[in-house]
């Protein structure tokens, strides 16, 4: 069943956010507006305009991402009979949310001290077998681990803002390097993600993983540096480098965080995090989008006091700020005057609501390093999909990556096996 699932979830994450990128790709560029010229033609068509607001983007998905894990929990509950059972409350996770004081782990026997189903029990002891969790040992048990000083809450909205600020962050990042140093760098998330596991939450990982993690890394840097293009795209700034920095360790910070919280609350489920996470984000992205921000809120750094504001403009004054109207406003105007813009709204929201229920089912049940080598791996699987079905072509240092990846993953398949086979001796 774990192989099964595993599958599911690969399977999932690939085809809804292989046409959610085209999706995205389309609200990049611009919209013909219905309030143009007389004068414009079929034949003579006027420059559109880009959709405004990334934020109300943001939103939007969040909110069909909330939606969609809403509507998984009440029809699996409806349906396996745990809503008229267990009531509303513990099918959404709120009794956790609100009630759970942690959970501990003792000879590799989890007690539950607050609200855990055995359903979530057996999810949480997946989750530390595949991913690695504080104090396991060599044979897989875990040894006691003390109860969280963190509430569930608190770790949850430690992750939604970690979440919310990723994606502005890469956005800007993006402004000052080229395409390729961007995705090279997000093709090395492996190695924050499992940093921060172990630096933050003493989370210990068998020693193949480390072997894994590195093969899985360098094999997708050298296939993104060695393509066609892998050379090119410009000069990038420090400041560029060091925002793609902070956005992988913040990447780094969420993951190992989500890894947290299944491992001190087995009861909790992947669909009831993204139900509270997505709910979360809006209610932080709501405020940016009733309220009107500054139009370039980096000329907010050259009011601040004069000790500070000397390095950034000596000579020169501090530009007015200037304030724009709120996103929500001139997000709806736009739509109301770019109708083509809806279509793909909807399919940009829908799909990634539907692409994370597949992405925390694989962390609550395999865990994170699972879950970012699946993403990390998309875009090379892909491409071997393009060569298959369209005959494209890679360079040899491609076809070398993609050897090196192949053998990360044969040792962790081999490994898996290996364990699997002793299981099954024991039993």
């Amino acid at each position: 069943m774990g192989v099964v699932r595993l599958g599911i979830c690969v399977s999932g994450v690939y085809t809804a956010f292989l046409f959610w990128a085209i999706a995205q790709e389309r609200l990049s560029k611009p919209f013909p507006s219905t309030s143009a010229p007389i004068h414009q033609s079929p034949q003579h068509p006027l420059p559109g305009d880009k959709f405004p607001s990334p934020l109300f983007l943001n939103y939007a998905q969040a909110l069909a991402s909330s939606l969609s894990a809403l509507s998984y929990l009440l029809f699996s509950a409806w349906r396996s009979g745990a809503l008229k059972r267990d009531g509303l409350w513990t099918v959404l996770g709120v009794n956790t949310l609100l009630g759970a004081k942690g959970e501990t782990r003792a000879g590799g026997r989890t007690e539950v001290l607050a609200g855990a189903t055995a359903k979530g029990t057996a999810g949480a002891e997946q989750a530390v077998q595949a991913n690695g969790a504080a104090g396991k040992t060599k044979e897989g048990s875990t040894v006691a681990e003390p109860t969280p000083k963190r509430s569930l809450l608190f770790l949850l909205i430690q992750v939604s803002v970690f979440q919310t600020m990723a994606g502005p962050l890469g956005f800007l990042a993006l402004r000052h390097i080229s395409y390729p140093t961007m995705v090279l760098g997000k093709s090395c998330k492996l190695i924050p993600v499992m940093l921060l596991n172990v630096l933050l939450y003493r989370r210990k990982f068998s020693s193949h993983k480390y072997i894994v993690v590195a093969l899985v890394t360098l094999g997708i840097s050298l296939f993104m540096l060695l393509g066609p293009g892998g050379k090119k795209g410009g000069s990038d700034s420090a400041w560029g480098l060091a925002l793609l920095g902070i956005n992988l360790f913040i990447d780094g910070l969420t993951n190992s965080t989500q890894d947290q919280i299944f491992a001190l609350y087995p009861s909790y489920t992947g669909q009831q995090m993204m139900t509270h996470m997505s709910l979360l984000i809006q209610l932080i992205l709501l405020p940016a989008l009733l309220l009107p921000l500054p139009s370039h809120p980096l000329s907010l750094l050259h009011h601040l006091p004069s000790p500070l504001v000397v390095h950034l403009r000596p000579s020169l004054p501090a530009p007015p700020i200037v304030y724009s109207q709120p996103a929500a406003i001139t997000s709806l105007s736009f739509l109301s005057t770019h109708p083509t813009a809806l279509a793909p709204l909807a399919a940009y929201a829908l799909l990634g609501g539907l692409g994370q229920l597949f992405i925390f089912e694989t962390i609550q049940h395999f865990g994170s390093l699972t879950l970012v080598m699946v993403t990390v791996t998309r875009k090379l699987f892909t491409m071997l999909l393009s060569v298959v079905v369209f005959e494209h072509e890679l360079t040899p240092g491609q076809w070398a990556g993609v050897g090196v990846v192949f053998a990360g993953i044969g040792v962790e398949a081999g490994i898996k096996r290996r364990d699997v086979m002793r299981r099954a001796r024991r039993d």
